[in-house]
C-alpha cells in the first residue's frame, strides 16, 4: 500500500489554522478561554502555524475529570490552543485514513454515528430473520478498556502504513507519546481529537482480520464494540475464538470478559438500543435516567433550562426506537405537573 506524502505543508496554511479555529469554537463561542483566545486570535494563529511548522510544537496539560454518563468514563481535556492545533493535523492527516476505514465503522466519523450504526445492524437482523427466515446468533464483542490500552509502537507502525510524511509523523507521534496520566507507552486520552481518529486507526487492523482473513460478511463496529451475526452457531464461536486470538496476540488488546454470543431474537444490545428483527427499544437505564431527571425538576433539584436540554435531547435518542407509549406517560405527567403548579402560582406559564 503507498504511503502519502505532502502532508505536513497542508498542516501551517494560515487557512487551515483559521478553518481549525472555527472547527474547535463551535458551540464553545462564548466560553472563557475561547473569548481568551479570540481576543488575540490572528497572533495565535500564526503561532500554532510557526510552531507546526518548525515542529517547536509542545502539546499543553491535560485537566483531567470524570463523567459518569452514559457509564463512568476518565476524560482529559487539553487547553482550546492546543485543540486548534489538533485540528490543524486532523484536518491534513484525517482524509488519508478515511478513505482506507471499513464501511461499516461508525465512530466518530462524518456522515456515520450511533444511529447510522444502529439502523445498519436493525437492517440485518430484518432482512435476516424476517425476510430469509434464519435464525440468527449474534457475537457482541467489547474490546476493554480500549482508549487506554492501545500500545504507542503498535499503533505508530499504523500510522506508518499510511502515511510517509516524516515531519507529519513526528508530529503525531509527540502527540501519541504526551498522553497525560496514563502509563508510558501505553493508551491515548478519552476527550481528543487525536485520539478518536487514532483509534480509527488502530481499530481498523481489527476490520481488516474480521473482513480480509476470516471473510465474515455481517460485522459492525462502533469503537470498541462490534457485533457479529451468523445463523451458524459453531461457526460464531470459532470466530470469537480467532478475534480473541488476534486481538491478543497481534493488538495487545484483550476482549471484555462481558463478551457473548446471544440468540438475536431475544434482542442484540448495541449503541443505546435493543435491536429486535421487526422493533428497536431503547435501554431501561435510558427510560431510568430521563424519569430522574423529571424527578429533580419537580424537586427544585434542577433548573428548567438544563432540564428542558436534556429532556430534548432524551427524546432525540429515544426517538429513534419504539418508545411512543414511554414519552407519552413522561410528557402528559410533566404536562400535569405544569398544570398544578400553575394553577398554585407556583409555575408562571410560558
Amino acid at each position: 500500500m503507498k504511503t502519502v506524502k505532502g502532508l505536513h505543508e497542508k498542516m501551517h496554511t494560515f487557512d487551515n489554522a483559521n478553518i481549525s479555529f472555527h472547527k474547535a469554537a463551535e458551540n464553545k463561542r462564548f466560553h472563557e478561554e475561547v473569548l481568551a483566545f479570540s481576543m488575540s486570535k490572528e497572533d495565535e494563529l500564526l503561532r500554532a502555524c510557526e510552531e507546526v511548522e518548525t515542529l517547536t510544537y509542545s502539546q499543553g496539560p491535560y485537566t483531567v475529570f470524570k463523567v459518569w454518563e452514559p457509564k463512568e468514563r476518565l476524560i482529559m481535556a487539553l487547553p482550546f490552543y492546543d485543540r486548534v492545533v489538533q485540528h490543524m493535523i486532523v484536518n491534513a492527516i484525517g482524509p488519508v485514513f478515511e478513505e482506507r476505514f471499513y464501511c461499516h465503522s461508525y465512530a466518530c466519523r462524518e456522515g456515520k454515528g450511533m444511529h447510522a450504526a444502529s439502523n445498519q445492524l436493525y437492517k440485518w437482523l430484518y432482512e435476516l430473520m424476517v425476510v430469509q427466515g434464519l435464525r440468527i446468533y449474534a457475537f457482541k464483542g467489547d474490546i476493554s478498556k480500549y482508549f487506554a490500552s492501545i500500545p504507542h509502537d503498535g499503533l505508530k507502525d499504523e500510522n506508518r502504513r499510511y502515511i510517509g510524511d516524516k515531519k507529519a509523523l513526528y508530529l503525531m507521534d509527540n502527540i501519541i507519546d504526551r498522553n497525560g496520566i496514563l502509563p508510558d507507552g501505553v493508551g491515548i486520552p478519552v476527550g481528543n481529537l487525536t485520539s478518536q481518529l487514532f483509534a480509527n486507526v488502530y481499530g481498523n487492523r481489527l476490520d481488516k482480520f474480521i473482513k480480509h482473513t476470516l471473510h465474515i460478511k455481517y460485522y459492525v463496529r462502533y469503537m470498541d464494540d462490534f457485533i457479529i451475526l451468523s445463523p451458524d452457531l459453531n461457526q460464531l464461536k470459532e470466530w470469537e475464538k480467532r478475534i480473541e486470538e488476534f486481538l491478543e496476540e497481534e493488538m495487545k488488546l484483550h476482549i471484555n470478559p462481558k463478551s457473548t454470543i446471544l440468540y438475536a431474537g431475544n434482542g442484540v444490545d448495541f449503541c443505546g438500543y435493543i435491536h429486535h428483527p421487526t422493533y428497536r427499544k431503547v435501554r431501561k437505564g435510558s427510560v431510568r435516567r430521563l424519569k430522574k431527571d423529571v424527578k429533580h425538576l419537580k424537586a427544585g433539584e434542577l433548573d428548567r433550562e438544563t432540564f428542558n436540554r436534556k429532556y430534548q435531547s432524551r427524546l432525540g435518542h429515544m426517538g429513534h426506537a419504539d418508545t411512543y407509549h414511554v414519552t407519552k406517560a413522561i410528557e402528559y405527567d410533566l404536562l400535569f405537573w405544569e398544570f398544578e403548579q400553575t394553577q398554585s402560582g407556583l409555575l408562571v406559564p410560558v
